[in-house]
């Protein structure tokens, strides 16, 4: 799109941009937009409207999600796409996010997920498609022979390299309008700005060559104002970032904000997961009393290890992040907040977890990762704290659940990842206030890890209740769960994928 050789698209851009406006939510949003997610959502609507694509760059955690899944069931609630879907592509570890998220927001938008290795492409007709990017470089004869209303990026700093197969593939498709989802600050590396802005308009900044020419170089090596202040006033219409330190955002944000995440198992996982489940159901169905308890509560450790990551129930002397697709998540997580040069405590119940995670972490990310937990003196763990809290160099904190559930001050950190969680939400709440207490200057962002299909997921909707299947208080740890029958112990620890 180049507006100076387009007189109708720079008449709708001037419309555009003399006219903003917000619109009303979709009557059938179940959930309410806070007033700055009205203006993204309004943002998006107009944009769309005009076929215009978009960056939405807000902060993570500030609901980039709820803002375009409102946005597209707007324009189904006015009939406006007829037969046209709308494609959704992100990051494998993200598929089941997406999923939710519709299931909680628009329950009203059909969708189709099209991944994995069985993988067959729907003839019925879905206002969604949701898929990955690698499934769009493998697919793409499929993807390229459909007229799509929507094309929606999430994690869009996967397109940031022009020159690979990946991206190239993304920006073949062919979509009325595309929208790119971004938590990271993309303006500080001007190529990965000028390669998302050439998915969502092509052309609006003219051609990589001519990009460097007149933006990069004046800007990153000669540190031109001007330049700059000329390139964000071009590019304004299309990209809207608002931060979690925005005063207006802070108004609206509570001072702790939870966001339940969802992963799924690996194949590994699934195998291990429903081996266990097999080898020991046996044993259950044929024991009573104190040996029945305690079958049970090994099974629980064992499913619970297996969604951690198969390493940490089979003692894998080489493990990798693909096992697992909870590790995965983290360290996409991690991705999105070390790029925002905050600072992240990582929660889980094990040691032997806590030290996968800090070998892993600190290899992926090349760099030190502390870790914190019991058996440690008291001069070790004064000292890992205050390296923490005092050197701006160290981003990443492991503990277990445990050790950092009394006493300690984290608040360094504005980040909270619960990589697994307890059976009581107030032991977990207690470990979030080591970051989010007196002193604590940020609002805290805290994520909660949750295995899709699994007894993680089982579990937390029994904990949400306070009742278990038998409609039993639950206790302050998972002997609760013992006292299961046989049919609901089944029903609770069953793979549902």
């Amino acid at each position: 799109m180049d507006l100076n050789n387009t007189p109708q698209d720079y008449k709708k851009f001037k419309k555009l941009v003399n006219e903003a406006k917000i619109y009303k939510a979709p009557k059938s949003l179940t959930g309410e937009l806070r007033p700055y997610q009205k203006i993204g959502y309004s943002w998006l609507v107009q944009n769309i409207k005009y076929n215009f694509g978009s960056i939405l760059a807000d902060d993570m955690g500030l609901g980039k999600t709820i803002q375009i899944l409102s946005a597209i069931l707007y324009f189904k609630e006015k009939n406006k796409f007829d037969s046209e879907p709308s494609l959704i592509i992100v990051p494998p570890t993200l598929i089941s996010n997406w999923e939710n998220e519709i299931k909680k927001f628009t329950p009203e938008l059909t969708y189709y997920i099209y991944h994995g290795s069985n993988r067959t492409f729907p003839l019925e007709e879905y206002d969604i498609i949701l898929t990955s990017y690698g499934v769009i470089r493998l697919d793409l004869d499929i993807f390229s022979d459909i007229n799509w209303k929507i094309c929606v990026i999430d994690e869009a700093q996967n397109i940031k390299n022009p020159n690979t197969e990946q991206t190239k593939a993304i920006k073949s498709i062919r979509a009325s309008t595309k929208v790119a989802l971004t938590g990271t600050p993309i303006e500080n590396r001007l190529m990965d700005y000028w390669s998302i802005f050439d998915f969502i308009n092509p052309g609006y900044l003219s051609t990589k060559d001519v990009f460097k020419r007149r933006y990069v170089m004046p800007i990153e090596k000669l540190e031109d104002e001007e330049v700059l202040k000329n390139l964000k006033t071009i590019a304004k219409p299309f990209v809207m970032r608002r931060l979690k330190t925005d005063e207006d955002i802070k108004k609206e944000l509570p001072d702790k904000l939870i966001n339940d995440v969802y992963c799924t198992l690996s194949k590994k996982q699934i195998k291990l997961y429903n081996a266990i489940l097999e080898e020991i159901f046996f044993d259950i169905e044929n024991s009573k009393g104190i040996q029945r308890k305690g079958i049970i509560l090994k099974i629980l450790t064992a499913l619970k290890q297996t969604c951690n990551h198969p390493a940490q129930f089979l003692d894998i002397k080489k493990p990798t992040i693909k096992e697992s697709g909870k590790m995965e998540l983290l360290v996409n997580i991690l991705e999105n907040i070390l790029d925002m040069d905050e600072k992240v405590i990582i929660f889980t119940q094990y040691v032997e977890m806590g030290k996968l995670i800090q070998q892993l972490i600190s290899k992926k990310f090349k760099t030190d990762v502390l870790f914190l937990h019991g058996s440690q003196t008291l001069k070790e763990k004064t000292e890992i704290i205050n390296t923490f809290q005092e050197d701006p160099n160290y981003k990443i904190f492991v503990a277990t659940l445990k050790t950092g559930g009394t006493g300690l001050n984290l608040t360094a950190a504005s980040n909270v990842i619960h990589y697994d969680l307890w059976w009581n939400p107030a032991v977990e709440n207690q470990a979030t206030d080591r970051v989010h207490r007196i002193g604590q200057e940020k609002d805290v962002m805290v994520y909660r890890f949750i295995t899709k299909g699994t007894l993680e997921e089982a579990i937390d909707a029994i904990s949400k209740r306070k009742t278990d299947l038998s409609k039993k208080a639950i206790s302050n740890d998972e002997t609760f769960i013992t006292e299961m029958s046989d049919e609901e112990l089944k029903e609770v620890l069953k793979l549902r994928i």
